[in-house]
């Protein structure tokens, strides 16, 4: 017994059964232990670009071959999109056949529009231009003071090649990042210890501000949602996993303090710099793991993705908006687009789905207003599919590029199973 609750896994699951404990029977309590959560998240995020910096440039600099840089970014794009576009439609297809909405006879008229106003605000259009402007930091440190992970990655990337093109200079430098990035994981490594009582304050906040009568209330629809991200996981996911000779059950397995953490905190920042740690020690090259898996984070939300399409036609179906067959396929391609444009943003679920209802003009964007108590129920389904799928994503493209250990890999993942089954296998890192 001493040893299961040594485990992080187990210390987290007790205390997001103790958080929404909590938030039911002491919501005045519950309302004022979210600052666990966020001071956990802050940690982190502290953490965030420093630590992709030095994965990026050190790996880069030790790799030195810019075609590589730019075939790896195409085909994470190409990738992102796919499998984004697969999410959709999924999602599309499960909103229509279970009819969430259906039946609840809402009147738009009658919603308060301000109660949503501080998310159709910042649902403003994000051309092409207005992307690569913004891409490009306008200061060196501006990024790391910011923490905008797309800039951070540029910065890494011209800093990596043009560290590989110093010669024998460059060693010195290279050891020097590289055991400051040791210290920074070690540094997570303690964070961490804080990640239970993380998803404690979230739980019991979440649960003590919209009650669990609201779940009662939205059922089909945080039921749909759900169902929808554990088929995407298992029919999407599963076959490009097998296709990367992995099996997604041990890899999940090898993720679960992680989609644990991530359930109970509805924040697939907290761990960002632990799937990195994870995914190298899974046999991912390091400077591949430092590109892939942050751009994830901004184009591939795939829970999100998920929960867009099926919010956008559940506020339709409870409004009576009637949508044809070709107003759905709008709504998906604006989806398409618009699901990467607030990345960063807070609330940016709520943001991309402003900012699609507005793009189409036909369903109210007032109806928001009925999704907003049940949104941080929704958060958690969204957040761990993200999570799930990043760490897919950057198997297959790692495997794309031949730069993936298989031997690692059967270690790593042989190492999970045998821990689910009582081995107690060791998680930590191995200096190698």
């Amino acid at each position: 017994m001493k040893r299961l609750i040594s485990k992080l896994y187990v210390q987290v699951l007790v205390a997001i059964a103790a958080g929404i404990l909590v938030g039911y029977f002491f919501p005045h309590a519950g309302v004022k232990l979210k600052p666990l959560s966020d001071i956990f998240i802050r940690l982190i995020r502290m953490l965030l670009a420093p630590i992709i910096f030095g994965t990026v440039t050190v790996g880069l600099a030790r790799m030195g071959d810019l075609k590589a840089v730019g075939r790896i970014g195409v085909k994470a794009l190409v990738y992102f999109e796919v499998v984004s576009g697969f999410a959709l439609l999924i999602g599309l297809a499960v909103v229509n056949l279970a009819h969430p909405g259906a039946g609840m006879n809402v009147n738009p008229a009658a919603l308060d529009a301000g109660a949503v106003a501080a998310y159709t605000q910042a649902a403003r259009p994000h051309g092409v231009l207005e992307f690569l402007l913004n891409l490009v930091p306008s200061s060196f440190l501006g990024p790391f003071v910011e923490s905008n992970i797309l800039q951070v990655i540029l910065i890494s990337v011209l800093s990596g090649i043009a560290l590989s093109r110093l010669g024998k200079r460059k060693e010195r430098l290279i050891e020097l990042l590289d055991t400051a990035l040791h210290a920074l994981f070690g540094i997570v490594r303690i964070v961490m210890y804080l990640a239970p009582l993380a998803a404690f304050g979230s739980m019991a906040f979440i649960v003590a501000q919209y009650g669990l009568g609201t779940l009662a209330s939205f059922g089909r629809l945080v039921a749909c949602v759900y169902l929808t991200s554990l088929v995407f996981i298992a029919c999407v996911l599963g076959p490009i996993a097998w296709a990367c000779r992995i099996s997604l059950w041990r890899f999940l397995l090898y993720i679960k303090d992680e989609i644990l953490i991530v359930f109970g905190t509805c924040s697939t920042e907290t761990v960002l710099p632990q799937m990195m740690e994870k995914l190298e020690r899974l046999g991912c090259e390091q400077s591949l793991v430092g590109m892939v898996l942050p751009a994830g984070y901004t184009f591939n939300a795939d829970g999100t993705s998920i929960y867009l399409t099926m919010a956008a036609i559940f506020v339709a179906q409870a409004t009576n908006t009637h949508l044809s067959l070709a107003d759905q396929l709008v709504v998906l391609g604006v989806l398409l687009l618009t699901s990467k444009g607030s990345a960063g943003v807070a609330g940016a679920g709520f943001v991309t789905l402003a900012a699609t209802l507005a793009t189409m003009n036909k369903i109210p964007v007032a109806g928001l207003v009925l999704l907003l108590g049940v949104d941080s129920f929704l958060n958690e389904a969204r957040a761990v599919t993200n999570v799930i799928g990043n760490g897919v994503a950057t198997i297959a493209i790692a495997r794309w590029e031949h730069a993936f250990d298989e031997g690692k890999a059967r270690r790593a993942l042989g190492g999970a199973e045998t821990e689910r089954a009582g081995g107690g296998v060791d998680q930590e890192p191995v200096e190698e």
